[in-house]
């Protein structure tokens, strides 16, 4: 997902909520008694009063012998009828007995199951969702629409559903439309039926495992621009009328595919991949599996805004590498997603336009993040781990995504960029299709980079803040010597580290020689001594931005005392 800044891409004060606690003593996963295994989806709805009519059955298997009970995330639902479809369990079309209390429905099965049974249930219900299906009257430019938004946790407003990221499950949806609409979902279009009293019924399956907050359709009147990509299909799915703006805004899409496969040496998961404008929308884009959703004044905006436009398509379309594909065990985990997909803006720039353009962006979306976190309340201030996560819209903010996306640039320059990408291929490799935590990806950079990196993840990704430089600097003309008096001002607390650990470069530039010198920051205060031609004319810290994440001070140029020490 993209959030929205209002900002037009300057470095502003934004919304943010931040923290965290460095020990992980609490667990932000949750207990699972069951695996479920696909979603079979029917709807159809009534959109003058905003009621969904929905036959969903779920197919999951226990964790553990003598299941006999099943609870699901659902609210605001009236039941129609609850059955057991399984006659392979000896139980085919019975009613079970089940229970509504608050956002969870606890359904008793006829028996106890084992581990290896399959158990299949299905809800016949309404509802009038207050979340996760948006209705949106027509407006000049576009019909009627209906649409879902499911992350963090809005998909158990619409079907019965384990509503977490932990458990990925197959799904397919059928959806009863007007005839003259266009539904957009999941996956593979199987099929559209005509009904006698007309309406339609399309039937998309997606057939790869992914967690629920990723389902999703679109529903309203629409032109599908198609093209392809290798073998696999691209549509663009825009109003009747506005089909001139594709090429606009998505036609870098085939070239950021080819580039995503490059860099991470793993070809696009899926067998499609559609894009699609819908109004009213709270985000800028949402990454729902095949099917990335998009604000329509997004996409709009492209003549005015072509770089932010670019942004927004490139981030959208990596997050089915880095989401998708991998998803996070947790929403404390998010940055795992966001972080990521935020870092991939940068890497398309660098590969599309060159160097400059991938760090004018990493320091752009620095820049966002220092500039809220200056501001942000105390107890408000979490790390890239976000031990404040609960799932509602909190957990978007710039320390997941903009901070993440230059931490994820810091450890490129950390490890080295063959070490970095070749780590990222083990990453996804190993976890595809599967949930992943930041221990996950830590392992996945050492075994690449062959050394040790728990100091780097302890500041970086499970600490908050940022160092605070400023360098005292003094030159000695008898030993042509430069004295840097280190000192990191930031204010310590229970999640800013007092000493940041930074290994970074100093460029000294004197008349007809520039001279660069490593140095490891590790202390709260530390002098480094630099022997040079003569006194320089300037001084440039960390001058290849491999650590963005920082503020630096530079005091003028002092002469040493007479006595100085060496």
């Amino acid at each position: 997902m993209k959030k929205i800044y209002f900002a037009f891409f300057l470095p502003a004060v934004f919304l943010t909520l931040p923290l965290f606690v460095f020990a992980q003593a609490k667990s932000y996963n949750r207990a699972r008694s069951y695996d479920v295994q696909h979603y079979t989806i029917r709807l159809s709805f009534d959109p003058a009063t905003k009621t969904v009519f929905g036959d969903t059955t779920v197919q999951l298997k226990p964790l553990k012998n003598n299941f006999s009970t099943v609870t699901l995330d659902a609210v605001g639902m009236k039941y129609e009828s609850v059955r057991l479809e399984n006659p392979g369990a000896g139980g085919g079309g019975k009613n079970l007995k089940y229970r509504q209390l608050g956002e969870k429905i606890t359904v008793t099965l006829d028996k106890s199951y084992a581990p290896e049974e399959l158990i299949s249930i299905r809800f016949k219900y309404s509802c009038r969702p207050a979340k996760g299906i948006y209705f949106v009257p027509a407006g000049k430019e576009h019909s009627a629409q209906i649409w879902t938004q499911g992350e963090p946790e809005e998909a158990h407003h619409w079907f019965p559903s384990y509503d977490f990221p932990d458990d990925k499950a197959t799904t397919e949806q059928f959806l009863t439309v007007k005839s003259d609409e266009t539904a957009v979902a999941n996956g593979e279009l199987l099929g559209t039926e005509q009904n006698p009293n007309g309406t339609k019924t399309v039937h998309y399956k997606m057939s790869m495992p992914h967690s629920v907050y990723l389902t999703s359709f679109v529903i309203g009147k629409y032109v599908k621009i198609e093209d392809q990509y290798k073998d696999v299909p691209l549509g663009y799915y825009v109003y009747p009328g506005t089909e001139s703006i594709v090429p606009k805004a998505y036609g870098k899409t085939k070239e950021m595919f080819r580039v995503f496969e490059q860099l991470t040496g793993i070809d696009y998961p899926y067998n499609k991949y559609d894009q699609t404008i819908v109004a009213s929308f709270t985000f800028g884009g949402m990454e729902n599996i095949t099917a990335t959703t998009m604000a329509d004044t997004e996409i709009f905006g492209v003549e005015i805004l072509p770089g932010a436009v670019e942004d927004l398509v490139s981030h959208e379309l990596a997050h089915s590498w880095f989401g998708n594909l991998v998803t996070c065990r947790n929403w404390a985990e998010l940055w795992l997603n966001e972080g990521f997909a935020t870092f991939m803006e940068a890497a398309w720039r660098e590969r599309a336009y060159g160097r400059d353009d991938y760090l004018r962006k990493i320091r752009e979306d620095a820049d966002r993040f220092l500039a809220e976190d200056s501001v942000s309340r105390p107890g408000r201030r979490h790390g890239l781990f976000n031990q404040l996560a609960r799932p509602d819209e909190t957990i978007f903010d710039t320390t997941t995504y903009q901070k993440g996306g230059a931490v994820v640039h810091t450890l490129r320059e950390e490890v080295g960029d063959e070490n970095f990408w070749k780590a990222v291929n083990i990453y996804l490799n190993r976890h595809k299709f599967a949930n992943v935590e930041t221990p996950d990806l830590k392992r996945a950079m050492e075994e690449a980079a062959g050394r040790d990196l728990t100091w780097f993840f302890n500041q970086w990704v499970y600490k908050a803040g940022y160092p605070k430089i400023e360098v005292r600097t003094t030159y000695d003309a008898r030993a042509n010597r430069l004295n840097l008096a280190v000192a990191q001002a930031q204010t310590p607390d229970a999640v800013t580290p007092s000493a940041f650990v930074l290994p970074v470069e100093v460029e000294i530039e004197t008349t007809g020689e520039t001279k660069r010198e490593k140095i490891r920051i590790d202390k709260r205060a530390q002098n480094f001594s630099i022997s040079i031609a003569a006194r320089p004319t300037k001084i440039n810290f960390d001058p290849d931005l491999k650590v963005p994440l920082k503020t630096v001070k530079m005091l003028p140029i002092a002469a040493a005392a007479a006595a100085s020490a060496r």
